[in-house]
């Protein structure tokens, strides 16, 4: 269960890096992943452990972290109850797609202990779900998962990327089993968000893009337009700054690593002492 640098960190795991009176920085991945996942986690965000504790979530079902089920489920419920006890006494916040919302919920939950709030490409389409992009997009997945037929884990991991045009993931036993979990949790395109409550919490907010000029078209068609109007939409309503990362789509962490470090560490920078 545990990881090289990692520890279990109440009910998941998570792997931390960095001084341990640096100031705090709780990252939470997204779907198909883990924390220090190199290909679609925050591995490349290691430099920051420079001058900052790094905590590297690895949501329930994922990673180190325990086997999701009946009783241990794995959602961006779950997630939120998890983040909310990983920020301790204050912590900045990071979530990625899936993973956006629960550290929504989370910070909705638990603002005193939030020092800044970063969004990278957030799946919080009931944010902004009165966007005709946005809208449109929640139709065509109603549609697609009302006629989904059963997967398996490898069958759903072929076909995240098979159906935007992106080469295969790697088959190995931690990626089938995140496709595992990814297939038994609620989706996180219909999470309730707390907007209200996030538009007057106090600490800082950034919704991060990726600017997705250098995307495969079929990757970018089915992607860019509801991902940025969802983006753009949150950050007006939770009054957030938006801005877009250029050469990177989905995964600004991993598409353009020094720049989104470079966005994070000014940002935790500027956010006031907790």
């Amino acid at each position: 269960m545990f990881r090289a640098n990692g520890e279990l960190r109440g009910a998941v795991h998570a792997t931390v890096l960095g001084p341990p009176d640096g100031p705090r920085a709780v990252l939470v991945h997204g779907s198909l992943s883990w924390g220090d996942d190199p290909v679609s986690g925050f591995a490349a965000q290691r430099p920051l452990a420079d001058r900052f504790r790094l905590v590297l979530m690895d949501r329930r079902g994922h990673g180190g972290s325990p086997d999701a089920g009946p009783a241990f489920r794995s959602d961006h419920l779950a997630d939120a109850d998890d983040i909310a006890e990983l920020l301790e006494d204050g912590a900045h916040l990071v979530g990625h797609s899936y993973g956006a919302v629960g550290a929504m919920v989370a910070a909705a939950r638990r603002p005193e202990a939030v020092r800044s709030l970063t969004l990278i490409e957030p799946g919080c389409y009931q944010a902004a779900a009165d966007d005709p992009q946005v809208a449109d997009a929640l139709r065509a997945n109603r549609e697609a998962y009302a006629s989904l037929p059963e997967l398996t884990p490898e069958q759903w991991l072929r076909a995240a990327t098979d159906s935007v045009g992106l080469p295969p993931m790697e088959p190995t036993g931690t990626r089938l089993r995140a496709a595992a979990s990814a297939l038994s949790e609620r989706v996180c395109w219909e999470a309730g968000i707390p907007v209200a409550a996030l538009s007057v919490a106090p600490f800082p907010k950034l919704v991060v893009s990726g600017a997705w000029e250098n995307a495969p078209d079929l990757y970018r068609k089915g992607g860019s337009g509801p991902l940025l109007a969802c983006a753009r939409v949150t950050a007006e309503r939770i009054g957030a700054r938006h801005m877009s990362i250029p050469g990177a789509a989905h995964y600004p962490h991993v598409d353009a690593p020094d720049a989104l470090n470079t966005v994070l560490a000014t940002f935790w920078d500027a956010a006031p002492a907790h």
